[in-house]
């Protein structure tokens, strides 16, 4: 019986445990402290916005007209500048009045407008000569930067093949240099992003206003500013109506073909003749030579990018065009071109001309899809230019963009309370401290799902490009209906919002590749753009076979080995190594009568082809530990030796000379120099009332405003095992307080001295003391804002250019924090890296070798290496060159450059020294066992000098060099 009762008792115990958390489930999301599914109890009032935006501005003058006026403003009239103007009269063949702006300063005009209303701004400008990138302007109406992108006007330069196509001595054609042709160009201040398809509108007040232009970079010549009203521009109906009327007639003609490696005129340097051997039908082919038959491709994809070709024909009339492209890399979307002849785009649906997905080569008849367009084309020579542009992408795209903006704000309000490694099971009542974020996602995940349909109404499906809004706007619903979920969810959370800002970017790229053109009569029959399919066989067997003799591993022309043949080995990547040698081809040969063979081969195969005689005579880039480490072995040159030694030097900072110094010689010349900057986000410091940090105290003086938000401030660490991290911050304190990190020339370490233990001191103490984060992504922290103070090597600047352009005008870049000394100086020393250029020991002609070395570090060659990469890779791959005139003249804004070259006043570089790869290890070493298992740092450091001091005995010892002993 009792065991009975025993069994029953159990029994309903477990029913009730059961019950109770059913209960709770289907309760919970319905509790009084929980937002509604519905978005009842979301207030809306204080969700977060994007302020400043164009949408915003432009939200405020609904009601005001746009008057069809066209006011001058006289450019030479202005009321006030800060410039060195220079006025011209008929420049370059413009007529009337210029004037010359430089690329930083200012300058303001005052205009009479005799109707009030929006208006949107014309200029006529002729881009002279300047650091070969694109020109940029913020725009004042008086006396203030109307919305935020307003500080963003973008106005293209003009470039150009600098020569025909030619070929090598292998019969593989050469890429032509690109130089720019400048002309007079005309423009409207829009949006560079291309988020609107028509031009700003500006609001101006009826009377007396203000323009005034800030150089951001580059100089130009302003011919005209006009206030005027973007031209409607008619149907493709009416265009061809008006046409008829005026008497033209379609002319019936053989076709004119158009190479589209014939362009004329493009608005970027990557816009270059390319190179496609996919298909046997392009014009020209070969089946395994470099034969550059067509344009654009993956470089033609960025809004605002155009090119432009001449077509000449004997009669004016109505013309149809077709074009043989490829879109083969964003499946699934279409990519847009405006169309412009003759400067004017002639009807509105050439503003948006789509082009589909395929993997092979098509020919698009310009039309509406059942009937070709018409375009009228006078007799002679005709400017035919396709611009990329979003079109109806461009709305889809502006929304998502402001959504990472505000979502990413969000997360950081989030982190304020739950840190970025919440507590899972504490329920922090987010919907309590942060209703404004519950709003916020609530919001959002309508504007997503929204985007999503609108996004399969552009595309005509739902597909993979749907994934990332409907998964998003999908966690956001559920999150706001489930707030108490909110910190489990928080990495996820920042994964997607990552995720949808790689979508925009992929996304806003719109590639199209052109092999030619063709200006016919409607009825001509277009040629196939594809082969046959045993055409297409019989050039892939061809292909295959011809694989095995060709010589992939040599660039340009090939010379046959021998006394007089400089052998260059290029350890970078094959698009450098093409750029090297077409500038030796065309510059370095030419003038010095020296025959170069250019091999690409991988770093690691240097040191034992060297070692088993079949080494280069040069080597390029080399890091810098490496042209000391041959010397030790005799394996490199000593250049002082030559007499023009110290004039080539003369163009480097001491900093970067230093690590190829060794015995009293030295064994190679600086190429790169890459250095610590502070990057900040000014945005996060504006909102929590900082300035960015001068010094290192001003640094430790605002971090716990940054860190009671849950933010952080991030320094070089050890990554991959790779201690250069690590290296660099702490070289950073040492020279800051005057240190070294080896005696007498590298005899014995350094690190026991009073300056570097307190150097080591105070870089462990960014750990221990101020909770500094030891792993993280600095490029993803610093976009998302979680760092919004990072110390960083400059490559930095050029990741952030390219991959976070929703952060265009958030961030700045500045010299490190340093030490203020007694004269209110701030010492701001630091280490850099880098790589060089060297000569091997087996070169056997070393004149030759040094002529070739001392050419490829000067002033001009690094200046054109710098652009020409720069033009082919794209601002991602700037050149961070040690020869500091070349850095003076390649792209950089004005006030950025002025960052780096006061920062390069204080760099230091660090000595190589036999054994001294054990510094950075056992320093590394040594900063492990204090931060993680709480050693004392100075005896630690200690320690650890010993050990790097028996190394670099052995290695002297080695190498039969002096002992500390000895010189004792």
């Amino acid at each position: 019986m009792k065991r009975e009762n025993v069994i029953r008792l159990v029994s309903r115990i477990c029913i009730v445990s059961f019950i109770i958390p059913l209960i709770l489930v289907f309760v919970a999301p319905v509790s009084a402290d929980s937002p509604s599914e519905d978005g009842a109890d979301v207030d809306f009032e204080g969700i977060i916005k994007r302020e400043n935006t164009y949408d915003e501005y432009i939200s405020k003058y609904k009601g005001a007209q746009r008057p069809s006026l066209e006011i001058d403003i006289p450019v030479e009239n202005y009321i006030d500048t800060d410039m060195n103007i220079k006025v011209y009269e008929n420049f370059e063949g413009s007529e009337g009045k210029s004037i010359w702006t430089d690329e930083e300063g200012y300058i303001t005009w005052e205009v009479e407008v005799p109707q009030a209303g929006l208006y949107s701004i014309y200029i006529e400008y002729f881009p002279v000569e300047g650091r070969s990138t694109d020109i940029e302007r913020e725009i004042w109406i008086n006396g203030e930067s109307p919305f935020f992108d307003a500080k963003h006007i973008i106005l293209s330069r003009v470039w150009a093949n600098a020569e025909p196509i030619k070929r090598d001595n292998r019969d593989n054609d050469l890429r032509p240099r690109q130089i720019e042709a400048p002309r007079w160009q005309t423009a409207w201040f829009k949006d560079y992003m291309g988020y609107y398809n028509e031009p700003y509108l500006f609001y101006f007040k009826k009377g007396k206003n203000t323009v005034k232009l800030v150089s951001v970079k580059e100089p130009m010549v302003i011919n005209a500013i006009k206030l005027a009203q973007y031209p409607d521009i008619p149907t493709y109906e009416e265009y061809i109506k008006s046409c008829y009327e005026k008497g033209y007639e379609v002319v019936k003609t053989e076709p004119i073909y158009i190479q589209g490696e014939d362009a004329v005129y493009k608005s970027d340097p990557t816009l270059y003749p390319i190179n496609d051997r996919t298909s046997p039908n392009t014009v020209p082919y070969h089946r395994s030579k470099i034969r550059l038959n067509t344009i654009g491709g993956y470089n033609w994809r960025i809004p605002g990018q155009w090119i432009t070709w001449n077509v000449e024909v004997k009669e004016a009339g109505l013309y149809q065009i077709v074009i043989k492209g490829r879109q083969n890399i964003t499946r699934g979307l279409y990519s847009n071109r405006k169309l412009f002849i003759n400067g004017k785009v002639p009807f509105k649906e050439a503003e948006n001309l789509t082009f589909k997905y395929s993997s092979t080569w098509q020919n698009f008849v310009l039309g509406d899809g059942e009937k070709p367009y018409l375009f009228y084309l006078r007799e002679g020579i005709n400017e035919i230019r396709m611009e990329v542009v979003l079109g109806d992408l461009a709305e889809i795209l502006r929304i998502a963009e402001d959504s990472v903006f505000i979502l990413n704000t969000a997360y950081r309000k989030i982190i304020m309370i739950t840190g970025r490694s919440p507590d899972p099971y504490r329920d922090y009542e987010l919907e309590k401290k942060l209703p404004e974020v519950i709003a916020t996602f609530e919001e959002q995940s309508k504007v997503l799902a929204e985007l999503s349909e609108r996004f399969v109404n552009y595309t005509g499906q739902r597909g993979s490009h749907n994934a990332i809004l409907d998964r998003l706007s999908y966690q956001l619903k559920d999150m706001v209906r489930r707030p108490h979920t909110i910190q489990k969810r928080l990495q996820q959370f920042k994964d997607n919002v990552g995720a949808l800002s790689s979508w925009i970017l992929n996304t806003r790229e719109q590639p199209l590749e052109i092999d030619y053109i063709i200006v016919c009569h409607p009825d001509t029959e277009i040629p196939p753009a594809e082969a046959s399919f045993i055409r297409r066989v019989i050039h892939e067997v061809s292909a295959f076979f011809a694989s095995f003799v060709e010589d992939y591993e040599s660039v340009g022309n090939v010379y046959e080995e021998g006394e007089e043949v400089l052998t260059v080995w290029v350890t970078s990547g094959r698009d450098q190594a093409q750029v090297i040698k077409r500038m030796i081809d065309d510059t370095f040969t030419p003038n010095t009568g020296i025959p170069v063979n250019v091999k690409l081969v991988q770093p690691q195969v240097l040191l034992p082809a060297t070692v088993a005689g079949r080494g280069p005579d040069v080597a390029l880039p080399v890091g810098n530990g490496e042209p000391v480490n041959y010397a030790m072995r005799n394996a490199a040159v000593d250049l002082t030796q030559f007499d023009d030694f110290n004039e080539v030097i003369k163009e480097f900072h001491p900093s970067a000379i230093l690590p190829y110094r060794f015995e009293g010689g030295v064994y190679g010349l600086p190429d790169q120099q890459q250095f610590p900057m502070m990057f900040y986000r000014t945005d996060i410091l504006e909102e929590l009332g900082l300035e960015p940090p001068e010094t290192w105290e001003e640094l430790y003086g605002i971090l716990p405003d940054i860190q009671k938000n849950n933010m952080d401030v991030s320094v070089p660490v050890t990554v991959n095992n790779d201690p250069w991290g690590a290296m660099l911050t702490y070289s950073t304190f040492l020279y800051q307080r005057g240190g070294q990190l080896y005696n007498d020339n590298g005899i014995s370490s350094a690190l026991d001295t009073e300056e570097a233990i307190d150097a080591f001191k105070e870089w462990t103490n960014l750990y221990l003391n101020y909770k500094f984060p030891l792993e993280f992504d600095v490029a993803n922290r610093f976009r998302t804002g979680e760092i919004p103070i990072a110390i960083n090597e400059y490559w930095l600047y050029n990741v952030l250019q390219v991959f976070a352009p929703e952060l265009r005008g958030l961030w700045e870049m500045a010299p490190i924090p340093g030490i203020r000394r007694e004269d209110g100086t701030i010492d701001r020393s630091t280490t850099s890296g880098g790589y060089g250029v060297m000569m091997l020991s087996s070169a056997k002609d070393r004149d030759a070798a040094w002529r070739f070395m001392k050419w490829w570090v000067s002033s001009d060659t690094q200046t054109r290496f710098g652009r020409e990469l720069e033009s082919v890779m794209g601002p991602a791959a700037r050149h961070p060159t040690a020869n500091v005139v070349a850095a003076s003249k390649l792209p950089w804004p004005v006030q950025d450059y002025k960052a780096l070259e006061e920062q390069r006043k204080w760099v230091k570089g660090n000595p190589e020294v036999p054994g001294g790869y054990f510094t950075p290890r056992h320093l590394n070493n040594a900063f492990r066992k204090v931060v993680f298992d709480g050693a004392d740092p100075r005896e630690t450091l200690l320690d650890y000098v010993r050990i790097i001091n028996e190394e670099i005995d052995n290695k002297r010892k080695e190498f039969g060099l002096k002992l500390r002993d000895e010189v004792k």
